[in-house]
């Protein structure tokens, strides 16, 4: 019996981009179609099938702590980064200013799918979805370049629309306009948590 249900949900990718150095700046390039390997992206400073741990594991692990890579794509969703710059005040934001490296439109609820859930381009190429990408404050400095006095305003609407993190789980080209299919865990929520 199949673990994932294929939701019938399709999005589109309306955007690409690789951050080619982070050393140098988290703004990713704007590319046509991106090679997808099990190391991540090709050409991206994201990359690698390992990375030291971060921020986001220090109850798990010291920092720097070598750990598997499933933050080797930043996915956002076209209608929550709408809703992130009009909160913002701006008519649009530049994903490259984030350092996106895919922004999908069609995918309802986008920042919050199930961890696990795939999304599957046509070309077969498979993500999986890691977790939510929780807002942090590095976008600021290039926000702030390219709006003068909005960097500061970023993190805080972002809060629950900074769409996902996510790994390969099959190799192949996500390219512009490809479909993407979603496919979600066929498990109900997990009970053992108390209510907050």
């Amino acid at each position: 019996m199949p673990a994932l249900m294929k939701t019938g949900i399709q999005g589109e990718i309306v955007w690409l981009g690789l951050v080619p150095d982070r050393a140098t700046s988290l703004m990713s390039t704007p590319v046509a179609e991106v090679v997808a390997r099990f190391s991540g992206p090709q050409g991206e400073a994201h990359g690698g099938l390992t990375r030291p741990s971060c921020s986001r594991v220090l109850s798990q692990y010291p920092r720097g702590t070598e750990i598997r890579n499933t933050r080797q794509f930043a996915v956002l969703c076209a209608s929550e980064l709408d809703a992130i710059a009009g909160e913002m005040g701006l008519a649009a934001l530049d994903p490259a200013l984030l350092g996106a490296t895919m922004v999908i439109a069609g995918i309802p609820d986008f920042t919050h799918l199930p961890p696990s859930s795939r999304l599957q381009s046509q070309s077969g190429a498979t993500l999986v979805v890691d977790m939510e990408n929780r807002p942090c404050s590095l976008p600021a400095r290039p926000v702030e370049g390219r709006h003068p006095g909005k960097g500061v305003t970023f993190k805080p609407v972002a809060k629950d629309r900074r769409g996902v993190t996510a790994w390969v789980e099959r190799e192949g080209l996500f390219r512009l306009g490809d479909s993407i299919t979603l496919h979600i865990p066929d498990q109900r929520p997990w009970a053992g948590l108390p209510p907050r």
